[in-house]
């Protein structure tokens, strides 16, 4: 039977196969590993530390990370967040989970310590000494207790995140033992990952991409983490040299920035040997996956994930499977179908909103029965995404239903101008959004990064565009910036750009 528990998960592994490993530091096995998760029970139970009780995590990404999400996910409901945050931020997400601990790293400053003090939460601080494989870690002054208190059972919550809260408050997102085992089960078949594997992991481990396409997959495969600190484009081609990896996965924001510098490391680059690249969270412009398959020479793999499905829903596959540039796959773990604004489920090549069923979909968000009514509809999650299943049942997303641009009454789909403005020889990035407009209601607007040593006037912008999309979709204003903002997980923004940049007027 398949696991349905993160102890399951970890159970039947090669004791001596390397489990997690991180730059100028010793690996952990896999039974070490399994050392740590038993050694974190007992110490969550001298704090009296039970099932479904919330632990907030604040730590550097990592391989202490990496470990301690398994660790205290065997026991009780981690709660990662952003080691980034601000205290009002922290007061805000500690409050709003209910956390009963907050694990934070010796010696590192964070706000979040005063906060949980404010609040009444306990703390306790993860210590590494020296002579520690990579991963593992003990509590500051905590002794551990004779024995575990009893492990998380199926129908526990394992992970607990927050949405993104772009346009709203951000909602808490519950997900069970069952949510994220499945789902790291759909990504281990999809990738067809094998002790052999090895995932260089960059991506933020407060993130659900980075918790369970690298770390939570990796491990149900018996297969190897190597865990970054973080997202360097300074140090990829370093690290790509010192793990050897076979495959890693990333936003596609990342992956345009390791192709700016992939000319100056083509000696890392051709020394490379990865097996694929995985690219999720954000829509990867065609353009991007065709330089990276000729940059490495290997397949890229676009998938479709989000919080309150564990990540994964749908995507393209291995060789000799299907690879659709600008699409996101196939179904890849629970059902994907399209929903019209009545409920309906529309017919193959019908536009509506993408909507999923299945073992790693969140039963429900946490204190919020407006948002679930409006959410779930006849036993299926809106995704709040707009797209169309083509004749082989691969999914288009065409955009992001709040992010449609209004122009007059005229609806225009970001991505594809988008995916337009990319095919431009001196393009590097672009995020095409709305911008208000007193008439029309919404204007569109972009911002341009250009690639290095090329020129492009708005001008010449707009005549490109123009041979290939309608007048009304071709921006009204466009910005050129060395950077343009982004998420906490590297991922583009586009709602509230306009006002972010100044010229929401």
């Amino acid at each position: 039977m398949a696991a349905q528990t993160i102890l399951e998960l970890l159970e039947n592994k090669s004791p001596d196969a390397v489990a997690l490993s991180a730059p100028d530091r010793q690996s952990l096995t896999y039974g070490g590993l399994a050392k740590q998760v038993e050694k974190t029970g007992k110490l969550l139970a001298s704090l009296s530390i039970q099932r479904n009780e919330r632990v907030a995590i604040v730590l550097p990404n990592g391989p202490e990370m990496a470990s301690a999400f398994v660790s205290v996910g065997a026991w009780a409901t981690t709660a990662p967040l952003n080691p980034n945050y601000k205290a009002d931020e922290y007061e805000f997400y500690l409050n709003d989970l209910s956390a009963k601990l907050l694990i934070v790293r010796d010696g590192v400053d964070t706000p979040a310590r005063a906060v949980a003090k404010k609040l009444g939460i306990a703390v306790v601080e993860l210590t590494v000494a020296d002579s520690q494989a990579a991963g593992e870690f003990g509590f500051k002054g905590i002794k551990p207790a004779d024995a575990h208190s009893e492990s998380a059972s199926k129908d526990d919550i394992g992970l607990i995140l927050h949405t993104s809260g772009t346009t709203s408050r951000p909602k808490i997102v519950p997900l069970t033992q069952t949510n994220i085992t499945a789902s790291a089960k759909h990504i281990r078949e999809t990738l067809d990952i094998t002790p052999a594997d090895r995932c260089m992991s960059m991506m933020p481990l407060f993130h659900i991409h980075g918790l369970i396409a690298a770390v939570l997959s990796s491990l149900g495969a018996g297969a190897s983490i190597y865990c970054a600190p973080g997202f360097n484009a300074l140090k990829v081609f370093e690290w790509l040299r010192d793990s050897k990896p076979t495959w890693y996965t990333a936003v596609p924001t990342m992956h345009q920035t390791i192709l700016a510098r992939a000319s100056r490391n083509k000696e890392t680059v051709d020394a490379t040997k990865l097996r694929f690249i995985r690219s999720s969270s954000a829509s990867l412009p065609p353009a991007v996956m065709e330089e990276l398959e000729a940059t490495f020479g290997c397949p890229v793999i676009e998938s479709y994930g989000m919080t309150e499905a564990a990540h994964q829903m749908a995507s393209n596959q291995l060789p000799p499977g299907l690879r659709k540039s600008g699409f996101v796959g196939a179904a890849a773990g629970p059902k994907v179908a399209i929903m019209d604004v009545d409920g309906n489920l529309v017919d193959q090549g019908g536009l509506g909103e993408v909507v999923i069923s299945g073992p790693n979909v969140t039963l429900g968000y946490e204190n919020n029965p407006k948002a679930n009514e409006e959410n779930f509809t006849n036993g299926w999650f809106r995704t709040g995404d707009q797209g169309y299943l083509d004749e082989d049942g691969f999914l288009k997303i065409t955009g992001r239903l709040k992010e449609i641009i209004n122009r007059g009454g005229e609806k225009i789909s970001p991505l594809e101008v988008d995916d337009t403005i990319m095919d431009h020889p001196a393009v590097q990035q672009v995020v095409t959004f709305a911008k208000p407009h007193k008439m029309l209601g919404e204007e569109v607007a972009a911002v341009i990064v250009l690639k290095e040593g090329n020129e492009a006037t708005e001008q010449d912008i707009k005549d490109f565009a123009s041979k290939r999309l309608a007048g009304f979709k071709v921006p009204a204003t466009i910005l050129f910036m060395d950077e343009i903002p982004k998420g906490a997980t590297g991922k583009l923004q586009r709602i509230g750009l306009a006002e972010k940049l100044g010229i929401a007027r």
